[in-house]
């Protein structure tokens, strides 16, 4: 068994909690404060983090990866848009700890969050991607969109120069996957609290 097997074996992906709004937030400060990936300018407070886990946990998925009591990387759904007939439509984020990637956690955990959609009934995925305009820089490459592309997901939309952050402006594209078949009448939407329980 080669070494990255064995770095697979000692990670778990579990559902997040409030609880780990510590070492989530740490993870997402340094995309707030030294790229270009997420639009935000300052980082959320830590009560601020707790709260995004509980709200999504309360109908969506909301995982992390975690070795040896520390979180590597996480991801979570949300609503596309507020409006009912959007119910089988979600917008999907994943981030992984700057010193974690290389190391497949990101497919683990986009892979495990599918299917906690599947297992909803949640049929179109939707990534909300920030791309660099002509060229990468140090703050944004395409890196997010290559990753994208391999685990199927299209483009299917670009916003030009939509977002300045870091005194330049970037674009921003949506990507999406369809995860089953859109039947007529779609199957009811299960809250993901209620998946845990079955």
């Amino acid at each position: 068994m080669d070494q990255i097997d064995l770095e697979k074996m000692e990670i778990t992906i579990r559902t997040a909690c409030p609880e780990d709004a510590g070492q989530i937030r740490d993870i997402y400060a340094h995309y707030v404060l030294h790229t270009a990936v997420t639009y935000e300018y300052e980082v959320p407070s830590l009560k601020e983090m707790r709260d995004r886990i509980e709200r999504t946990l309360r109908k969506y998925p909301y995982i992390a990866a975690e070795e040896k009591g520390e979180i590597l990387g996480y991801a979570y759904a949300g609503p596309f848009k507020q409006r009912a007939a959007y119910d089988w439509s979600v917008e999907t984020s994943i981030y992984v700890s700057k010193d974690a990637r290389g190391r497949g956690i990101g497919k683990r955990l986009l892979d495990s969050l599918e299917e906690a959609l599947r297992r909803q009934n949640i049929i179109n995925a939707n990534a909300c991607i920030a791309v660099p305009g002509d060229k990468e820089d140090q703050y944004l490459t395409f890196d997010s969109v290559h990753f994208h592309e391999k685990m199927g997901y299209q483009t299917v939309g670009t916003f030009h120069s939509c977002a300045c952050k870091f005194d330049r402006w970037y674009n921003m594209i949506w990507m999406e996957k369809m995860l089953g078949r859109h039947t007529v009448p779609p199957a009811p939407v299960i809250p993901f609290p209620d998946l845990e329980t079955e």
